[in-house]
């Protein structure tokens, strides 16, 4: 018998030019309790996916129109759809195996086929089906919880902020230099708590494909002046040299630097890299850099960042996996490791890379490739 989701048989499309093949096909699958539609051409069979998308497509190859190859393209081309296993079926004297397989077809069957053989490939491909849905809505599910999670913690670690400020300026009563002492403490662990749990929202929203870039026009020199101002008092603590170079910037006119952008998600980036680097950086200095690559007939050219340290370094084990999601870095002052990874999807996002070319005791360079606007 068939394999049943929530109590429904599953659905299989059967497509073939020959209508004794349908007909025999349908016959086997219908005894066995599967739902069966059948269609004589390519062009109606995707049609019909589109419409009401099956759980199983058996897909002759030989039809007139668009062959079987062609149809297999078109439903692995279409972003609209989920996984559908396709087996084609061909006589022995067509074309080989490799060609539906390259096309993205799962399975093959010649003709004429052995029924059990037939049943065997349809339970099968039709398990591969359901592990793939489980796993797809296991997949939504925890972006789902993640995100109302992350919306359920941020209320209370606002609020929790707000009444701590207030103790701290004596709002209620006075109190001790040690008390205040004590406060700040534990304002900053709930402030990290509270860019935790932002970056964690902000991760699950590309993620879940929710995430709207407010695209505009953006010169990133004064992205990077904003934020340089911002964390300087805490390169200054440490005793860093802070310096942001764009002199490559000034011979090539005020748009040099001008990219198509969200310019608050750009800005995360520069706050995340820099953020990054004084916090790995004990003795020495921060360099940030914004030059650019010449536009060419074929390409717009790029806005380069690099963000240079002194520091720690990352170990050549750890650098592949670097902006991978929660995968933290072997210092001890590793975070979560969420915010490289929003880094890497916010460049992504905006058609750029994100680089890094690290050594152990010598520091770190970050790059972002960013196109050009022009």
């Amino acid at each position: 018998m068939s394999v049943v989701a929530n109590d429904k048989p599953d659905r299989i499309l059967a497509v073939d030019d020959t209508r004794d093949n349908l007909i025999l096909v349908q016959t086997i699958l219908e005894s066995e309790g599967y739902e069966i539609d059948v269609v004589t051409d390519g062009l109606t069979a995707l049609q019909k996916i589109e419409a009401c998308p099956p759980d199983l497509i058996l897909l002759d190859v030989m039809m007139p129109g668009i062959d079987g190859y062609e149809v297999t393209k078109r439903i692995r081309h279409n972003p609209d759809l989920e996984f559908i296993p396709i087996l084609l079926i061909t006589a022995f004297h067509e074309s080989s195996v490799v060609e539906g397989l390259d096309a993205g077809a799962d399975d093959f069957i010649r003709k004429p086929f052995d029924t059990d053989e037939l049943l065997a490939r349809v339970r099968s491909l039709l398990r591969l089906k359901h592990s793939i849905d489980d796993q797809t809505r296991m997949a939504r599910q925890r972006e789902d919880f993640v995100s109302r999670l992350t919306h359920d913690l941020r209320t209370p670690l606002v609020a929790a902020d707000r009444m701590l400020t207030l103790f701290q300026q004596e709002t209620f009563c006075e109190i001790s230099p040690e008390m205040k002492q004590a406060i700040a403490v534990m304002i900053r662990s709930n402030q990290n708590l509270i860019d935790m749990v932002n970056t964690l929202l902000e991760v699950s929203r590309f993620e879940a494909g929710k995430k709207t870039l407010n695209l505009e026009e953006c010169s990133l020199k004064p992205i990077a002046e904003e934020v340089v101002s911002e964390l300087a008092p805490l390169a200054t603590e440490k005793n860093l040299t802070l310096k942001l170079v764009t002199n490559e910037l000034d011979p090539q006119g005020q748009d040099a630097d001008v990219v198509l952008g969200d310019r608050l998600e750009l800005r995360r980036v520069f706050n995340n890299l820099l953020g990054n680097a004084i916090k790995f950086t004990d003795t020495g200095s921060i360099e940030i850099r914004i030059f650019t690559t010449p536009s060419t007939n074929h390409h717009p050219g790029e806005v380069i960042i690099e963000v240079a340290d002194t520091g720690y370094g990352i170990a050549p084990e750890d650098q592949g996996r670097i902006f991978e999601r929660f995968r933290q870095g072997r210092n001890k002052r590793a975070g979560s490791g969420l915010g490289l990874h929003l880094s890497h999807r916010i460049i992504e996002a905006h058609g750029g890379k994100i680089e890094l070319v690290s050594e152990l005791g010598k520091g770190s360079v970050f790059t972002v490739k960013l196109p050009k606007h022009n």
